[in-house]
């Protein structure tokens, strides 16, 4: 072989070397930079927490005796980092007490020594007041002065207990114009009190107007205050039934779950994770998860969910599959 074509054959087979060396190269980073991925995608903070409402259990406490300072306990074994308080499954426990402030007092202290022992984060309290006016939307004036007094106590004890929020209930007059200048009413003079306790007021559509859900936004829109928030629950959104009081009867009404939510999510410092019963594939029945929980993501929220389960079976079944069904879901969005 002449010099020539010794020199030609050498050089494409140096180019050819050098190809491969950059294949091999390209491949090399293509794997490094998958790995990279795959560890940026198992290190990431996750979109959102997960807290536990304790409505969840109300059947284990009303029904079957659990205490309700296991609360925090059973939370934890359930892999949650938030707690989400109800006032009315500690009816019972207060009655115990001589005054219904020493049982509260003595309710806070034992919920801030449970939820330090499993170190999980005190978020929401909520108020279902059982005794005394209640309805912070009521015709009357006085009626609904004194539900706002009402609430004080329960704002005292979210504060104390370290909760952001406040959750309250908006029952009363089942007609728009009324119910909504008593709820900007109502609900103004309570965010004026929790402020000097730094908590929010928040309200959850839970039946009748608070679940018209573009009436409620235009209350948070009047109120216009920091601390006033809603708690958007997928759930809830009844808007008037054929029985009486607030939860009587079959529902015969009810608003777009989805608009409602999307209506909710700007003034959202909550959010409610309301399941009923799933089928073979861990779905829920009749909420679209994927829909809903895209909804949440896409309005810029970041902050915890709460489940609450309320079906037939077991509660902690319950819970489990409606927080595995949040997280699955959460991967695909």
């Amino acid at each position: 072989m002449n010099r020539r074509h010794f020199v030609k054959n050498s050089s494409k087979a140096s180019l050819a070397l050098a190809l491969l060396g950059i294949a091999s190269c390209k491949e090399n980073n293509k794997e490094a930079k998958s790995a990279e991925s795959k560890i940026m995608t198992d290190n990431a903070t996750p979109l959102f927490k997960y807290s536990l409402a304790q409505w969840s259990i109300h059947k284990m406490i009303q029904n079957e005796q659990l205490d309700p300072f296991e609360f925090a306990a059973k939370a934890k074994s359930w892999g949650f980092e938030g707690l989400e308080y109800v006032s009315q499954l500690y009816t019972d426990y207060l009655s115990t007490y001589d005054s219904e402030l020493a049982g509260i007092e003595a309710m806070v202290k034992r919920s801030n020594e449970e939820s330090q022992k499993h170190g999980l984060e005190n978020l929401i309290l909520m108020v279902d007041i059982v005794n005394g006016p209640a309805s912070l939307c009521d015709a009357d004036q006085k009626v609904r002065q004194s539900a706002v007094e009402n609430h004080h106590k329960w704002i005292d004890a979210a504060a104390g207990m370290g909760c952001h929020s406040t959750r309250i209930n908006l029952f009363g007059s089942r007609e728009r114009e009324p119910w909504k200048e008593y709820a900007i009413e109502s609900l103004s003079s309570l965010c004026e009190y929790a402020k000097t306790q730094e908590v929010n007021v928040i309200v959850e559509n839970h039946g009748w107007l608070s679940s018209d859900a573009a009436l409620l936004a235009e209350v948070m829109t009047q109120v216009n205050m920091d601390n006033c928030g809603t708690l958007p629950d997928f759930g809830n959104f009844c808007i008037e039934r054929d029985g009486e009081g607030n939860w009587g009867g079959a529902c015969t009404k009810e608003y777009d779950r989805y608009q409602g939510i999307k209506e909710l999510m700007p003034f959202a410092k909550g959010v409610s994770a309301k399941a009923y019963a799933f089928n073979e594939r861990g779905e829920e029945t009749t909420i679209d998860y994927a829909k809903m929980l895209r909804i949440v993501k896409e309005s810029g929220y970041t902050g915890f969910i709460g489940v609450e389960y309320e079906g037939d079976i077991s509660e902690e079944a319950g819970i489990l599959a409606t927080k595995n069904l949040i997280e699955n879901t959460v991967k695909t969005l």
